[in-house]
């Protein structure tokens, strides 16, 4: 393949991602160029490809996908200090304007003019070459398993950064709705914390049995239709009452990583008076919540947006074998087979939890 090329997979429009070949690009004074060796495919990639947007944030332009990566370092700029060529590292997708209020009390994934990849209109890192500023890739220690779980810390991010939100200490229950890759890893993430019992729910059984051999204590099937006639609030006090009988308790911290309506209805009557709720998944844009239980019960609810000063911690966690991110790793794909895997990805296909685009050299 000539030196200069560049192949990036491009989202063109709604339902069409094509390969194409794009300038190589320089890296700035404080930047560093990086072979992309492996992308893992995140729901909002797959999301921008079917619907053409995410709330506000609409394709109105070709974009290349992918956020999820880590490569070898190429080249780099003059004011690099860190970092040298051959460097293994993650790459730390979201690149904030460094002056903001948000910025210099270190929460920049409040950044209003934050650049995160694969989030129009700022292209992504599904490409071979990719330049990134110097401080925001991690370079992974000798004893980090391999550039594949180096993919996976963007998402284990999100889970830390929850936890980290949740305040969440030893000794403490969990429950997380959703046991797709965030769910997941946000289970691990508690139970990296301390966390004494995990409880996970999920509609999707396969993904349960996955998720009591991975990280969960317990595990709820969940009920998938709300019958004729009943609220959504009304049903989740229904099934949030049918989990206490059945033996499962309120909990500490409740994860919501489904986005699901129901779920975080649920998950605010499964929250221990004092407890708090945090909200991870992205949903619909207007919930009806039991605004009164939220009060009687002083649960502190709050918001979870991506992560921010969470890298080094989960290349730290990985590295000493507190956290396993091989299991998630169910799917590999060729480079040019990334439709392929787009596909597995959209439809679920054979179990699929989390998948990887390898780079063009990587077997």
């Amino acid at each position: 393949m000539p030196e200069n090329s560049n192949i990036s997979w491009v989202l063109k429009r709604i339902g069409d991602i094509q390969a194409e070949n794009r300038p190589r690009p320089s890296p700035k004074p404080n930047e560093v160029e990086i072979a992309v060796k492996v992308t893992g495919i995140c729901g909002s990639d797959v999301h921008y490809w079917v619907q053409g947007h995410i709330g506000d944030f609409i394709v109105k332009e070709p974009m290349v996908l992918g956020h999820e990566s880590s490569g070898i370092v190429t080249n780099i700029g003059r004011d690099c200090k860190i970092l040298k060529v051959g460097d293994q590292v993650a790459i730390e997708p979201g690149i904030p304007c460094y002056i903001c209020h948000f910025c210099k009390n270190g929460q920049y994934n409040l950044c209003k003019d934050m650049k995160f990849a694969a989030t129009p209109p700022i292209n992504g890192t599904l490409c071979q070459y990719y330049c990134c500023p110097e401080d925001f890739c991690v370079k992974l220690p000798d004893n980090f398993p391999s550039l594949e779980e180096a993919a996976l810390i963007e998402p284990l991010s999100v889970g830390i950064h929850s936890c980290k939100l949740a305040d969440l200490r030893a000794g403490q229950t969990v429950i997380i709705f959703g046991a797709g890759p965030v769910g997941l890893l946000a289970g691990a993430a508690a139970k990296a914390s301390g966390a004494v019992k995990i409880t996970m729910v999920d509609i999707n059984q396969s993904r349960l049995d996955f998720a009591k051999n991975y990280v969960a204590n317990e595990v709820v099937l969940a009920e998938r239709e709300i019958p004729q006639g009943l609220s959504s609030v009304n049903f989740a006090k229904r099934f949030s009452q049918k989990l206490l009988e059945s033996g499962v308790e309120q909990a500490d911290v409740i994860l919501e990583c489904s986005g699901v309506e129901t779920c975080i209805q649920t998950g605010i009557y499964m929250t221990k008076s004092k407890g708090t709720f945090v909200q991870v998944g992205m949903g619909m844009e207007v919930v009806p919540i039991p605004i009164a239980d939220i009060g009687v019960r002083e649960i502190k609810f709050m918001g979870s947006f991506r992560y921010c000063n969470t890298y080094k911690q989960a290349v730290q966690l990985v590295s000493a074998g507190f956290i396993n991110l091989k299991p998630l790793i169910t799917h590999r794909f060729k480079f040019q087979d990334a439709v392929k895997a787009f596909e597995t990805v959209k439809e679920r296909k054979d179990n699929v939890i989390k998948a990887l685009i390898l780079g063009t050299d990587t077997n």
